[in-house]
C-alpha cells in the first residue's frame, strides 16, 4: 500500500473515533415510577389488618405516595401519614381497647361519644394538620343530612378522623363547619376514588369483607347494626373497585367489631393478603408508566385458613 494512502486512512479512522466519542452517550432509559396510593376501608377492630398490609409494603420498600382512609382506616392512615412506622402502629394496636376512644352518653343520636378519640389521636399523631403530614392524606366522612361524601385533605386533622369514625347508631355525629357528619363508609366504603383525585396512578384498596357473624349470629344490637352496614358495604363495592388496581381482602371473617385484644392475629391476616399481591405490585416498578386507560382491578384472595 502506498505510504501516503496508509497515512490518510489512519487520519480518517482517527477522526471517526474522535467524532464518536464526542457524541453524547445515550443513557439507559428507565420508566417513571408510578405514584401509588393505598385506600384503607372501615371495620372497627378488624381494621387492624391494615397495619399488616402497611408492614409488608414497608418491608418490601414499596413507596406510598398517597393515603386515604375511612373509619378505622382513617385512624391508621393518619398515623402512618404522620410519620409512624408500621412497627410503631403494631405496638399501639397491642395496647388500644374500645374504651380508649369511646364513652357512654345519653343522647337520641347515639349511645357513645367518640370525643375521647381526640385525646387518643393527640397522643399518637405526630402533627395536627393535614398540611404537616409526611404523606398526603384524604379522610372520608358522610354528610348525614344530604348523604353526600365529605372528603377532607386540608386543615385540622383530628375532627375529620373523629367524623369518619362516627358509626351511625353507635357514635354521635360530629359537626364540622355546620355539617353533621357520620362514618365515611356510606360515602366511600373504601376511599379509592379520592386517591385518584389526589394524583395516584396505581391504587391498592384494602377491603374488610362483610358477613362476619356466621355461624354464631348477632350477640347484641351493635352486631345487628354492624352486620347491616357490612352487608350494605359489600353490595356497593362497584365504584371503588373500578378505581382500584389491586384489591386486598384479608381473612378477618371470624373477628368481631371489638376484637382489639386479637390485634396480632388481625395484623397477620393483613400481612398474608399483602404478600400474595406483592408480585403484581412490584411489577408496577419494572414496567412503563401507567397508561391513561386503566385496567380492571385485580382482587387478591387471602390465604385459606
Amino acid at each position: 500500500m502506498n505510504p501516503l494512502n496508509k497515512i490518510v486512512r489512519t487520519v480518517r479512522a482517527f477522526g471517526r473515533e474522535i467524532k464518536r466519542q464526542s457524541l453524547p452517550q445515550q443513557l439507559p432509559q428507565t420508566a417513571p415510577q408510578p405514584k401509588v396510593g393505598i385506600a384503607l376501608g372501615g371495620g372497627f377492630a378488624r381494621g387492624l389488618a391494615h397495619i399488616g398490609v402497611l408492614k409488608v409494603l414497608e418491608e418490601e420498600q414499596i413507596p406510598i405516595d398517597f393515603v386515604a382512609g375511612t373509619s378505622v382506616g382513617s385512624v391508621i392512615g393518619a398515623g402512618y401519614a404522620s410519620g409512624l412506622s408500621a412497627k410503631e402502629l403494631e405496638e399501639i394496636a397491642g395496647l388500644v381497647r374500645f374504651k380508649d376512644f369511646s364513652r357512654w352518653t345519653f343522647s337520641r343520636f347515639g349511645l357513645f361519644s367518640n370525643d375521647k378519640m381526640a385525646v387518643f389521636l393527640a397522643k399518637i399523631l405526630r402533627c395536627k394538620t393535614f398540611e404537616e403530614l409526611r404523606i398526603p392524606l384524604a379522610v372520608a366522612a358522610t354528610d348525614i343530612i344530604t348523604g353526600d361524601p365529605a372528603v377532607f385533605t386540608t386543615g385540622d386533622l383530628v375532627a375529620p378522623v373523629r367524623a369518619s369514625c362516627a358509626y351511625p347508631g353507635m357514635f354521635l355525629p360530629v359537626e364540622i363547619d355546620g355539617r353533621l357528619l357520620v362514618d365515611g363508609l356510606l360515602g366511600h366504603a373504601v376511599p379509592a376514588a379520592p386517591l385518584r383525585e389526589m394524583g395516584a396512578e396505581r391504587v391498592i384498596s384494602v377491603h374488610l369483607a362483610a358477613h362476619w357473624l356466621k355461624p354464631r349470629g348477632p350477640r347484641h344490637v351493635f352486631d345487628v347494626i354492624g352486620q347491616c352496614f357490612s352487608i350494605a358495604q359489600d353490595r356497593m363495592c362497584g365504584p371503588w373497585k373500578a378505581a382500584s388496581d389491586v384489591v386486598l381482602e384479608p381473612e378477618i371473617g371470624e373477628f368481631g367489631y371489638d376484637d382489639f385484644i386479637r390485634a396480632p392475629e388481625l395484623i397477620r391476616a393483613g400481612e398474608a393478603a399483602a404478600r400474595i399481591a406483592l408480585p403484581q405490585i412490584k411489577s408496577w416498578f419494572a414496567s412503563p408508566a401507567p397508561e391513561t386507560a386503566k385496567q380492571p382491578a385485580t382482587t387478591v384472595p387471602a390465604l385459606a385458613k
